[in-house]
């Protein structure tokens, strides 16, 4: 597929963040025997998730004992609101920095986010503070869960080439540790309390520069009547998490035959990538996804550190792999993809400038 640099958009730089408070993967098995093992008849079956998840340390927004307390979805939300803003202005301060751009050159800021309410939304709640123009064109987006990082890029290069030369900030920010629920026993809230962190991420787009990859092109894939694989439920003590199907024998089995039906539909040839660059879900979805990708074991090892050191993030996590890539040296041609509520499978395409 031949790239017009004077049409296509351009990933400038990425840049991430993590809230200020470090959570050892022992601490929380252990807080978690303290809270379910005495009311949760099904405990001692789960327990093994927190060793069988690939993840060592996590990042919260509050300290561990805070998520002890009785909480309803004021107070949740009231700590979404406040972190998410502190996890905004870092990321995107580091991913403007990154692209050697100040906040005011920003054109249109593309807001990802998932895990709590914010009206207004977040990029106005820390326009102040990030120095943003008056003129600055806010596009919130929320509900695409743990797809949110790449499908947030691709509507960034969107904007970006429907107005050539302007500046796009696209930042996904998740506090997924606000959804920690002590009254629900139930093995989704099992595995969610394994596995969910915090942390925020950036990239900023512009068209008609060669930055550190082109965007070649995105798609998406919806399956029928998969709304109970992932999601939230919503009751008045907050977000509770929805995993009605086993995620990783659905994507081992269907998310292969996906991706190449999006990559065939954007005009790239799946023998020419380089390198999948995908959302570590958990160490048995990258698993599954190295088998449906048709890659060899331990093929995702950028994918199984971002898991070890932060867990799953929903929406960023995947950034915070290509800022692994990027730091390393971006191959010829990367597709970045995310499993999502939906059930959706998103893909993104970039390409070193000729």
């Amino acid at each position: 597929m031949s790239i017009d640099a004077s049409h296509s958009a351009a990933l400038l730089s990425v840049g991430h963040a993590v809230p200020p408070h470090r959570l050892l993967q022992s601490d929380a098995a252990a807080a978690a025997r303290r809270i379910f093992a005495h009311r949760y008849a099904a405990f001692e079956r789960m327990a093994p998730v927190f060793e069988t998840s690939g993840i060592r340390t996590r990042y919260t927004v509050k300290p561990i004992d805070w998520y002890f307390s009785a909480l309803g979805w004021p107070e949740r939300n009231a700590a979404y609101l406040a972190g998410a803003q502190d996890l905004f202005v870092e990321a995107a301060s580091r991913a403007l920095e990154n692209a050697g751009c100040e906040a005011r050159d920003v054109d249109t800021i593309v807001t990802i986010s998932s895990t709590g309410v914010a009206t207004p939304s977040l990029e106005a709640r820390v326009a102040g503070r990030m120095g943003f123009r008056p003129a600055v064109e806010r596009v919130p987006v929320f509900g695409l869960g743990c797809a949110g990082g790449v499908s947030g890029l691709a509507v960034a290069d969107r904007l970006a080439r429907a107005r050539p030369g302007s500046t796009v900030l696209m930042v996904a920010i998740e506090i997924c540790t606000a959804a920690f629920r002590m009254d629900q026993l139930t093995s989704a809230n099992m595995v969610a309390t394994a596995l969910f962190g915090d942390g925020a991420a950036a990239c900023v787009v512009r068209t008609g520069e060669a930055g550190l990859a082109r965007i070649e092109g995105a798609g998406e894939h919806l399956w029928p009547d998969s709304l109970d694989i992932m999601g939230w439920k919503v009751d008045p003590t907050g977000l509770g998490v929805i995993f009605d199907r086993a995620i990783p024998p659905f994507a081992e089995e269907h998310v292969g035959a996906a991706v190449d039906g999006i990559l065939a539909r954007i005009g790239v040839e799946r023998a020419s990538v380089d390198r999948f660059t995908c959302h570590p879900g958990g160490a048995k979805v990258i698993t599954a996804l190295e088998a449906t990708l048709r890659l060899d074991q331990g093929a995702l090892d950028h994918e199984r550190a971002v898991l070890e050191a932060y867990g799953n993030m929903s929406a960023p996590t995947v950034l915070f792999v290509l800022d692994r890539l990027v730091k390393q040296g971006l191959p010829r041609r990367t597709v970045l993809t995310a499993l999502g509520p939906g059930f959706t499978c998103s893909c993104l395409s970039l390409a070193q400038a000729a």
